[in-house]
């Protein structure tokens, strides 16, 4: 399988933004017109979008569904899209605004009912989203930890058909150390993994592509917005 580069659209109150280790309190706003960041990185060669609702994440109303749906109407790629989704009508709604693939996080711990049901229901376009803090899950958008280590959330969740994973190391997130490679690769021995967070340099991304065949993808956020390197550089690395 090809291995995918996915930059991120986070959205926060209809703005693009980045979080600092998942703190709503260290947030930077990289744009007010995410449609026009989404066309952008189509044409520099983008094949998917992450796009994550914030505002869902940590249990706020918002409009990023409505969002999520203008780029949509926009782009001719798919878009990954995550956050605050807790019921299969909140899943339904995001495939309607256009989501191709569903990234389930909190979910995945505490209603585990949930994903079996959207396993039968989405099959490969379903993605479990593990993040983790000390080894340990996060989740309610990385505000609480819960005492289960990633392997065996990830063991529970592909025993109820869920084939890709989403790993990112919480306190690398934003951060551009690198994202934790070694905390994938037991993930990667049960499913496919996307490896997300601490991206910085076109060698992190290199050393991604390179971490194992079910390591096939790697999200990107910051760095691209602060211009350490361009999506088409990371294409080409």
């Amino acid at each position: 399988m090809a291995f995918t580069i996915y930059p991120a659209i986070d959205l926060r109150r209809g703005k693009v933004v980045r979080l600092s280790q998942g703190k709503a309190d260290a947030e930077t706003v990289y744009s007010d017109a995410p449609v026009e960041v989404a066309v952008a990185f189509q044409a520099q060669g983008a094949r998917w979008l992450h796009v994550v609702n914030l505002d869902g994440a940590f249990g706020e109303a918002g409009e990023n569904l409505a969002v999520l749906k203008a780029i949509s109407d926009e782009v001719g790629i798919p878009i990954q899209f995550g956050g605050g989704l807790r019921t299969m009508a909140d899943i339904d709604k995001a495939l309607a605004a256009g989501a191709s693939r569903i990234v389930l996080g909190t979910a995945a711990v505490r209603e585990p009912e949930l994903v079996r049901q959207a396993a039968r229901q989405l099959g490969g376009s379903l993605a479990v989203g593990i993040d983790a803090r000390g080894g340990k899950v996060a989740v309610s958008g990385w505000t609480e930890t819960s005492d289960m280590e990633a392997p065996k959330l990830a063991r529970s969740m592909f025993d109820v058909g869920v084939s890709r994973f989403i790993y990112t190391d919480v306190e690398r997130d934003g951060m551009e150390t690198g994202p934790d490679l070694e905390g994938a690769k037991p993930l990667a021995e049960i499913g496919w993994v996307i490896a997300s967070g601490g991206v910085g340099t076109l060698e992190h991304v290199r050393a991604a592509k390179v971490a194992g065949p079910q390591i096939d993808g790697v999200i990107i956020g910051r760095a691209l917005y602060e211009n350490r390197f361009t999506l088409r550089d990371a294409l080409l690395a």
